[in-house]
C-alpha cells in the first residue's frame, strides 16, 4: 500500500500499544507498531513522521529492562513518551527517575501548571487521568518544561517544544483520561506537524493504484467466507480489477440462518462481483457424522474446506491464468505473528487456510495495515450492506463448534432457530454494536427436565454467550438488559422444539474462551 510516513509506536510490552496505534489512526494519521528491540537505525530507515514510546510493565532500573537509545533524540524526529516510555525518555536525556515508594493506579487527579503550552493548553487545570506506575520522574531533563503534576508524580508531564519532544506519565490513549484524544492530536498536529490524511477515501484510492500496478491484467481469486474481512478485501480488489476477480463461496452447511443468502444475493448485488458458489453441505455433514471431539471437528472441516476450495480454484484457473489469492489479513494478525515484513502465513480455515503447496498463488492482502474498525469504515465507504459490515465475528468452522456433541441436520436447524431469535432480539434492542460477538451454544448431549404445555419435557439447554471486546484477545460477558435476555429466553423455549432451558454464560476471557469448543 502507498502509505504515508508512519507514526511508529514503540512497544515496550504494554497492553496499550495497539490502543495507542488505533487512537493515532482515529486522528486520521497512519501508525505502525514496532518492537522496542528494533535498532534506532531501522526505525529511522522507515522515515517516521513521529515516534511514540509506549508504556510497559518493567521498572527502568530492573536488570535487562528495555531502554531508549539516546541516538533517537538526536534524529530530529518528534517523540512522545507515555508512562514507561516517558520514564525511559527522561532517563536517556539526563533526567531523574526514582523509586518514591508511592504508586498510582487507575483514575488520578492531574494538575496542569500555568506554563502548559501544548498538550494541556486551554484544558481544565484539574483533569482525571489514567495512571499505572510505581517509579516516577522527579527531575525533568535539561531544556524541558514541567507542565503537570499529580499526587504521586511531581513530574507528570513535560515538553521541549524546540526539540519537538513531549511526555506524560499518564495514558492519554485510555478512555478514562479526560481530553486524552485531544492531547494525542495536539502532539500529532501541533508538535509533529502531521496532516490528518489517513481516511477511508485515501486508503481506497492508494490501494486501488497499488493492486492495479501489481496485478496488471492477470486473474485473481478470493475465498469469500461472508465475514467482514474477506468481504471488504474482495470488494476493494474488485474495485481495482473488476471481472479479473472471481470469488469462491463454499457453503459448508454450517452457517447461520440467512448468511448464505446474504453472500449470494446482497453482496453480489452491492458489488457486482463474479461469484462461484459451491454447495458442499452434504460432504461436510457426511465427514462430521458421529464426531464429538471439537479438535477433530475443526480438522475435518479444515481438510474438507481445503479440498473443496482446491477443486473450485482449479475450475476457475481452467478459464484463465490465476496468479493471485486475496487474503483478508488484518494488522493485528501481522503484529501478533511478529510479522510486518515478508509474506504472511495464510490464516487458518476462516480465510481459506492451509492451502496445499501445489496450489501456488501470490497473496494480495489489501487490509494488512488496517484494524477491524478501519475495515468496517472501508466497507461502508465501498458501499457494502451495513448488515455485512457490522456482522459479528463468526468462526470458520461455523455452528459445528457451537454444538456440544455430534453435528447433524436436525441439531443444526435447532441451533439456527435459537441463534436467529437471539440475533433478532439483540437487533430490536439496538444493541448489535455494543456486543462484539454473541455465540449461541447448543448442549446437544445434555438434556434437562422441564414443564411445557402442562406436561413434563426432556429437552436440550441452550447457552447464550454475549461478550464485549475490542480485539478478542480478552473479553468480558456483556451486561445485556434483563428484559432483553428474558425475551430471548421466552422466545427460544416457546418457538424452538426440544429446547426447554436457556442459560447465560457469565465467564470472562480469560479464564474462559469466547467459543465453547
Amino acid at each position: 500500500m502507498n502509505t504515508p510516513r508512519p507514526v511508529l509506536v514503540v512497544d515496550f510490552g504494554a497492553q496499550y500499544a495497539q490502543l495507542i496505534a488505533r487512537r493515532v489512526r482515529e486522528a486520521r494519521v497512519y501508525s505502525e507498531i514496532v518492537p522496542h528491540s528494533m535498532p534506532v537505525s531501522e526505525m529511522l530507515a522507515r522515515d517516521p513522521a513521529a515516534i511514540i514510546l509506549s508504556g510497559g510493565p518493567a521498572s527502568v532500573y530492573a536488570p535487562g529492562a528495555p531502554q531508549v537509545d539516546p541516538k533517537l533524540f538526536d534524529s530530529g524526529v518528534p517523540v512522545f513518551g507515555i508512562c514507561y516510555g516517558f520514564q525511559a525518555m527522561a532517563r536517556a536525556l539526563g533526567g531523574t527517575v526514582a523509586h518514591t515508594g508511592g504508586r498510582e493506579y487507575g483514575g488520578t487527579t492531574l494538575r496542569a501548571r500555568s506554563d502548559a503550552t501544548t498538550l494541556l493548553r486551554d484544558l481544565p487545570t484539574e483533569l482525571s487521568v489514567w495512571m499505572s506506575h510505581g517509579d516516577c520522574v522527579t527531575e525533568a531533563p535539561a531544556g524541558f518544561t514541567v507542565t503537570a503534576e499529580s499526587p504521586g508524580a511531581p513530574v507528570a508531564a513535560f515538553e521541549d517544544l524546540a526539540g519537538r519532544r513531549v511526555g506524560t506519565q499518564f495514558h492519554p490513549e485510555v478512555g478514562h483520561t479526560e481530553h486524552g484524544q485531544r492531547m494525542l492530536e495536539r502532539f500529532l498536529y501541533d508538535v509533529a506537524g502531521i496532516e490528518p490524511t489517513w481516511t477511508p477515501e485515501n486508503i481506497i484510492e492508494d490501494q486501488i493504484a497499488e493492486i492495479r500496478s501489481r496485478v496488471g491484467d492477470r486473474e485473481v481469486i478470493c475465498g469469500l467466507s461472508g465475514g467482514v474481512d474477506s468481504a471488504v478485501a474482495a470488494a476493494l480488489v474488485h474495485k481495482a480489477v473488476g471481472d479479473q476477480l472471481t470469488c469462491v463461496f463454499v457453503d459448508h452447511g454450517l452457517l447461520r440462518a440467512g448468511e448464505a443468502e446474504q453472500v449470494e444475493k446482497d453482496y453480489v448485488a452491492a458489488t457486482g462481483i463474479k461469484l462461484k458458489v459451491v454447495d458442499a453441505a452434504d460432504r461436510f455433514l457426511g465427514a462430521l457424522a458421529g464426531v464429538t471431539d471439537p479438535e477433530q471437528k475443526r480438522k475435518i472441516i479444515g481438510r474438507e474446506f481445503i479440498r473443496v476450495f482446491e477443486a473450485a480454484a482449479r475450475e476457475v484457473a481452467a478459464s484463465g491464468d490465476v496468479e493471485f489469492l486475496v487474503q483478508g489479513t488484518l494488522y493485528p494478525d501481522v503484529v501478533e505473528s511478529g510479522g510486518g515484513t515478508g509474506t504472511a502465513n495464510i490464516k487458518s480455515h476462516h480465510n481459506v487456510g492451509g492451502l496445499p503447496e501445489d496450489l501456488k498463488f501470490s497473496l494480495v492482502e489489501p487490509l494488512r495495515t488496517l484494524f477491524k474498525d478501519e475495515v468496517r469504515q472501508l466497507g461502508l465507504a465501498l458501499g457494502l450492506p451495513e448488515a455485512m459490515v457490522w456482522r459479528h465475528p463468526f468462526p470458520g468452522p461455523g455452528l459445528a463448534i457451537r454444538i456440544i456433541g455430534a453435528v447433524d441436520r436436525q441439531r443444526l436447524d435447532l441451533l439456527r432457530e435459537a441463534d436467529l431469535i437471539a440475533r433478532e432480539e439483540l437487533t430490536a434492542a439496538g444493541l448489535d454494536r455494543d456486543v462484539w460477538q454473541f455465540p449461541v451454544v447448543l448442549l446437544a448431549d445434555v438434556r434437562s427436565v422441564g414443564v411445557q404445555g402442562d406436561g413434563r419435557s426432556y429437552g436440550h439447554p441452550v447457552v447464550l454467550r454475549p461478550v464485549s471486546s475490542s480485539d478478542a484477545m480478552t473479553a468480558d460477558w456483556s451486561r445485556l438488559p434483563y428484559d432483553v435476555i428474558a425475551r430471548i429466553s421466552t422466545r427460544i423455549t416457546n418457538e424452538v422444539a426440544e429446547v426447554n432451558r436457556v442459560v447465560l454464560d457469565v465467564t470472562s476471557k480469560p479464564p474462559g474462551t469466547i467459543e465453547w469448543e
